[in-house]
């Protein structure tokens, strides 16, 4: 059952269980196509906190590390590498800073292409005019 609202001609949710004179609460509104990106865009923008999560990070960068020694010694031994908190966050910081500026390329390539979706030919344009030739 909906009550139309005289006021916005919108609908009220309302339950079946409790009469509608009892409980009246209006529909959270609805943005339009795009709007709520735009928003997250602006957001993320601006804020200067860390997008990736610490412990995935961590984990990622400690198996590196161990793949890394592993396939420089002849000999595995089963010790861990060690990292400090500051130089995990540091390597964190520089590995969101490089990604946000390759995406950045990224998106002007396919803005060029007159496309506003990145594709895989877009990372090897935007890696190959950075200089990076191992794609």
């Amino acid at each position: 059952m909906a009550l139309k609202n005289p006021l916005r001609g919108g609908k009220y949710a309302v339950s079946l269980k409790t009469p509608a004179h009892l409980q009246l609460s209006i529909r959270k509104p609805r943005f339009r196509p795009g709007q709520t990106v735009l928003h997250e865009i602006r957001r993320f923008q601006a804020s200067t906190e860390l997008l990736i999560r610490k412990m995935p990070f961590q984990r990622l960068v400690r198996e590196i590390a161990m793949e890394y020694r592993a396939s420089r010694s002849h000999i595995f031994s089963p010790v861990d590498c060690r990292f400090r908190p500051d130089a995990l966050t540091a390597l964190q910081e520089a590995s969101e800073a490089y990604l946000t500026g390759l995406f950045q390329d990224v998106n002007l390539a396919a803005l060029h292409g007159k496309r506003v979706t990145i594709m895989p030919k877009d990372m090897v344009l935007a890696r190959r005019l950075r200089g990076e030739y191992n794609y």
